[in-house]
């Protein structure tokens, strides 16, 4: 057997080299890089064996391990998880710093491979630098918190470990059942031990997207379901971007003439003026959408979750003869929710699907012009929400988000991909946004990690450059992570970024309010300060500081003019309005369950509470 002597990172890295992925007829490499912030617990392990392949595996060093991390989940879903980052950190902090974006990487269903530095594994100069001790289990540390949030786990202890642990990590991250982070914790010490490696593990690999075929008499079930069905709804989720199916779900939708609304992951299917759109669907939904959903006979759900968002915490599927058909690659999934199962690809399935019904079958000409007409007045309630208001001059006037919205969704292309993460702009933008690509749409909404707009518009942009990224962030986002302005300025990767000032959380001041609660704590003015409120953060000053361009806008009109701007310039440029934290878009939205106390002495939450308890007979049990 021909062996080459590495050390256990050199061979890690090596190995990674070796994995390609085929997109499009093309191989290419499956890793994009690695980011990397080095401490002692990883400089002179994998520090040395990535920069020994500097010219040939590309290292990114960013100035935050949560950034960094986030920035690689996003570039794994705006490549559809065909492609991967690596991220690694010294142990201690450096490593728990990424557990956030595990989280997300985790309940988004995205492959990223986590390489934690860690303690030594012959426990010989214990306790080291930044090592947390635990009295009864010396083999712990910090990174075991990476276990619940990990679809994969292991430390490696001994170099030859590598040979068996690795692939399955990338196994795991590429399987469209099992997709999500993996974590392989390395020991800094094991990082450096030298051992025999069989020449056989660095071959080349090229992995291609696997398509798991659907079960014959689930396949029965669900044609029998279609073709008896009367008052049809597709739900569109992330699975059907991730199965490449974007063309097959639409032509299907058009085929049988079946209305289609989309969860947060699945916007961007179907263009937002195609005739069957109906837009968003469930807490954040058109009241279209939600319409159809409440009447609707068939659910046909394709690549979600069932989050409780999309569903409005079970209470939206109202038709008491309805039946929920959930098509999903994850047996997990499909049994969701009481559903009928079909397990199984999405572009695969649907396409056997279409062999197996009649060519004449269609939904129901009356159904769909009925769900037709209220999506007109949906569109129509879109346009009031992101017109221009007469104020749009008016330096005094603190437009809403939806304004806001509305400017830059005019301003955009087909060429640009709006980025968002958390707060109350996820529920507009799913409501509001108007896209036209697959591809323009990135709204991280399964973990809401605030923070992540900035980082992820960097993801985006790795990933895909020839786009042009507009990152939305609320003030309370951008201060909680905005490191990676810098390295976006660093590494040359142009964002447009629009901060909405509110001064504060206000999505979750206006959800306190609504639960009868008091505001406390989420707006600036109503925390506990010495003084009046906090000093207004000048966020065009310090994007400015940190490299890019910038500026303050003082009316809408003024947006309009900075977004051309924006878009001439050859750098990151970040543009700051203030907005109204109290209005959102009331038309359209379905109950959400966010309990409210059963004791309290404000009448404001026993009334709510007694409103709670009416909503929540709407649930299943």
């Amino acid at each position: 057997m021909e062996i080459v002597r590495l050390t256990m990172a050199q061979a890690l890295v090596k190995h990674l080299q070796a994995q390609f992925t085929l997109i499009d007829g093309v191989e290419v490499p499956l890793f994009g890089g690695a980011w990397a912030i080095f401490g002692h617990g990883n400089v002179a392990g994998i520090g040395e064996a990535l920069a020994q392949v500097k010219n040939d595996f590309t290292t990114f060093r960013a100035h935050n391990e949560q950034g960094m991390a986030l920035a690689a989940c996003a570039y794994a879903k705006q490549h559809r998880r065909q492609r991967i980052m690596a991220c690694t950190s010294s142990i201690g902090p450096g490593a728990t710093n990424m557990i956030t974006a595990a989280g997300l990487a985790m309940a988004n269903r995205l492959p990223v491979l986590f390489l934690p530095g860690d303690v030594f594994a012959t426990r010989t100069p214990d306790p080291v630098l930044q090592q947390v001790e635990h009295f009864n289990d010396p083999s712990m540390s910090v990174n075991d918190c990476f276990r619940p949030v990990s679809r994969y786990f292991d430390r490696i202890n001994r170099p030859e470990q590598l040979i068996t642990s690795l692939p399955v990590a990338i196994n795991t991250m590429l399987d469209p059942v099992t997709c999500g982070p993996a974590t392989l914790a390395l020991p800094q010490d094991v990082q450096t031990m030298a051992f025999d490696f069989p020449v056989s593990f660095f071959a080349k690999k090229v992995h291609k997207l696997r398509r798991n075929r659907s079960d014959i008499e689930q396949l029965a079930t669900a044609v029998d379901a279609i073709k008896t069905a009367k008052k049809p709804l597709i739900l569109l989720g992330g699975g059907v971007h991730y199965s490449l199916a974007v063309e097959t779900a639409k032509a299907f939708i058009e085929q049988y003439q079946i209305p289609a609304c989309e969860t947060q992951a699945g916007k961007g299917v179907l263009a937002w003026d195609h005739e069957l759109n109906l837009g968003a669907v469930g807490v954040t939904g058109s009241s279209s959408a939600n319409t159809a959903a409440q009447e609707a006979d068939l659910i046909i759900a394709i690549g979600t979750r069932l989050q409780d968002f999309t569903s409005a915490s079970r209470t939206l599927f109202a038709n008491p003869e309805h039946t929920l058909l959930s098509l999903n690659v994850a047996s997990f999934d499909a049994e969701k929710h009481n559903s009928v199962p079909l397990v199984g690809d999405a572009k695969s399935t649907l396409e056997e699907l279409t062999a197996q019904l009649s060519t004449e079958w269609k939904a129901s000409s009356s159904w769909t012009q009925r769900v037709q007409s209220l999506n007109q007045q949906w569109l129509s309630d879109v346009e009031k929400a992101t017109a221009l208001p007469a104020q749009a001059n008016d330096a005094n006037y603190l437009p809403t988000d939806a304004n806001v919205i509305g400017v830059i969704n005019r301003f955009a292309s087909a060429d640009s991909t709006i980025v968002q993460a958390a707060g109350g702009l996820p529920g507009e933008l799913h409501k509001l946004w108007r896209t036209s690509s697959d591809l323009g749409y990135h709204v991280e909404y399964g973990f809401s990690c605030m923070g992540y707009e900035l980082a992820g518009g960097l993801g985006v942009k790795m990933a895909t450059p020839e786009r042009d990224v507009i990152v939305m962030v609320g003030d309370g986002s951008y201060l909680m992570l905005n490191s990676e302005i810098a390295t976006s300025v660093m590494l040359g990767l142009k964002l447009t970024i629009v901060v909405l000032d509110n001064r504060g959380y206000a999505c979750i001041n206006r959800l306190q309010q609504a639960c009868g609660g008091e505001p406390f704590n989420n707006l600036l003015q109503n925390c506990h300060t010495v003084t009046a409120g906090a000093p207004k953060t000048d966020f065009a000053a310090h994007a400015k500081a940190l490299g890019a361009g910038s500026e303050q806008v003082s009316c809408l009109a003024d947006l309009e003019a900075a977004l051309a701007r924006a878009k001439a310039s050859n750098q990151t440029y970040v543009i700051a309005i203030d907005t109204d934290p109290m209005p959102s878009t009331q038309e359209g939205g379905a109950w959400w369950d966010v309990a409210v106390p059963e004791v309290s002495i404000r009448d404001e939450v026993v009334k709510a509470e007694r409103q709670y308890k009416v909503s929540k007979q709407q649930q299943p049990y």
